[in-house]
């Protein structure tokens, strides 16, 4: 539920945000994995939520999102996909066909690199690296890490994610 006074914060996104200051030693240092619950919930972090989660951690605006912009991994304008792909293009999977992989999935599926299909199923993404070079070209796909992909394998694959996500 939506408190009064917010738009974009839920109370459970609240509570899970404050059930981590513990953790940490000032409010400031909970701004980046406030960002991650609020970009897990609304798939997004939309500048009014950037308000909400300063006004929680007692920071300017401006420090959220100065936060926010530096990591690629956030959007702001709309939400991503339900599945997020990212496909790895570091060096050992540019070498195995990482690129090429990118290209096909981009074009089987109708967007451009960043872009979401129109249905919001897949967003997709080039990743500098996901730490994964023994099982390149790979791709992790929400929290699951694809590995040895193939064009083929590939969109055989994201379906698993995609039927989860549903």
């Amino acid at each position: 539920m939506i408190a009064p006074g917010r738009t974009y914060l839920t109370d459970e996104m609240v509570a899970k945000i404050e059930a981590l200051a513990p953790r940490y030693p000032n409010r400031r240092a909970l701004t980046l994995p406030a960002l991650h619950i609020v970009n897990a919930e609304l798939r997004h972090v939309p500048l009014g939520a950037v308000v909400e989660i300063a006004a929680i951690l007692g920071l300017a605006p401006a420090e959220v999102q100065d936060t926010l912009t530096f990591y690629q991994f956030f959007h702001q304008e709309k939400p991503h996909g339900k599945v997020r792909a990212f496909v790895c293009r570091s060096v050992s999977c540019a070498l195995r066909g990482g690129d090429h992989l990118l290209e096909h999935l981009c074009k089987t599926n109708g967007v451009e690199p960043y872009g979401t299909t129109a249905n919001g199923e897949l967003t997709i993404e080039p990743a500098e690296c996901l730490g994964a070079c023994d099982f390149a070209p790979c791709i992790l796909a929400n929290d699951d890490l694809l590995k040895n992909m193939t064009p083929e394998t590939a969109e055989a694959e994201l379906n698993k994610p995609r039927a989860r996500a549903t």
